[in-house]
């Protein structure tokens, strides 16, 4: 069944699934890895307006960025490998009326150097997993898909958490869509080690969304695996929607921790 814009409908709650992929304009599936464009355009419509500045650092095969054409917000896709910008550019090339700009510049997440201080309304951010899809296989330098060490991972996390933070402005949001994994068939939770670096960056968190996976292929195989020794299949992401403190903000009442002493 093929989807149009028009299907579309607003996410009311905490819990996202989309059986069936929006495949309008020029999306599809075929780049491992891509999320649902109703991802973006639920992002897009609710925290930005029109003719805002919407940023993907690592823009993978375009997704962001062709909902910021459709929906008439500026847009810039960075990303380390080559091949990605290669198929955001070609996937932005079909005709629509709009007064907004997109564009897509090879860069690295880490060094935002494009965008200055402050610049940007909405950051939808969608690292790899790990090593878990290994993009470049090895031969990018600095490209996270060929990071296997959760340690090492997350100093990179944390490098581009603090970049994101420079460059949105006050008050605006950052949407980090992650997931987890496994290893000697115990669960790593990689989302909340990534979480936590967005929250030691002076993020404060706005919502977490599950989301819910569908037709997952990587994950199917290992289904006589998990019956075997007795794991369940991940089939869920974490969608994390920080938002930058405003200028003088006092933030006591989000920084919330285990330790404090109720009051009597």
């Amino acid at each position: 069944m093929k989807l149009n814009p028009e299907d579309f409908q607003s996410e009311l709650t905490s819990v996202w699934s989309f059986p069936e992929r929006g495949d309008w304009a020029t999306h599809n599936s075929k780049y491992r890895g891509n999320f649902a464009p109703q991802v973006a355009r639920n992002l897009i419509e609710k925290y930005t307006k029109e003719e805002e500045n919407v940023l993907d650092p690592m823009v993978g095969s375009g997704t962001t960025l062709i909902e910021a054409k459709l929906l008439n917000r500026n847009a810039l896709g960075i990303d380390i490998n080559p091949n990605a910008i290669e198929l955001t550019t070609k996937a932005l090339e079909f005709e629509f009326k709009s007064k907004s700009k997109q564009k897509a510049l090879l860069g690295d997440a880490r060094n935002l150097e494009f965008c200055k201080n402050e610049s940007v309304d909405l950051i939808i951010f969608h690292p790899p997993y790990l090593n878990i899809v290994e993009y470049s296989k090895g031969s990018i330098e600095g490209d996270l898909s060929n990071i296997s060490n959760i340690e090492k991972f997350c100093v990179e996390i944390e490098t581009i958490a603090k970049e994101l933070y420079r460059v949105l402005k006050p008050g605006k949001y950052c949407a980090v869509l992650i997931g987890d994994t496994r290893k000697a068939q115990h669960y790593i939770p990689l989302s909340y080690y990534v979480f936590n670096k967005f929250l030691e960056s002076d993020f404060i968190l706005k919502e977490e969304v599950i989301k819910a996976q569908h037709n997952c292929t990587f994950s199917r195989k290992w289904a006589d695996s998990a019956q075997k020794y007795g794991f369940y299949l991940i089939m869920h992401e974490h969608l994390f929607i920080f938002r930058k403190p405003k200028n003088g903000e006092v933030l006591s009442k989000f920084k919330w921790s285990m330790k404090q002493k109720p009051k009597k």
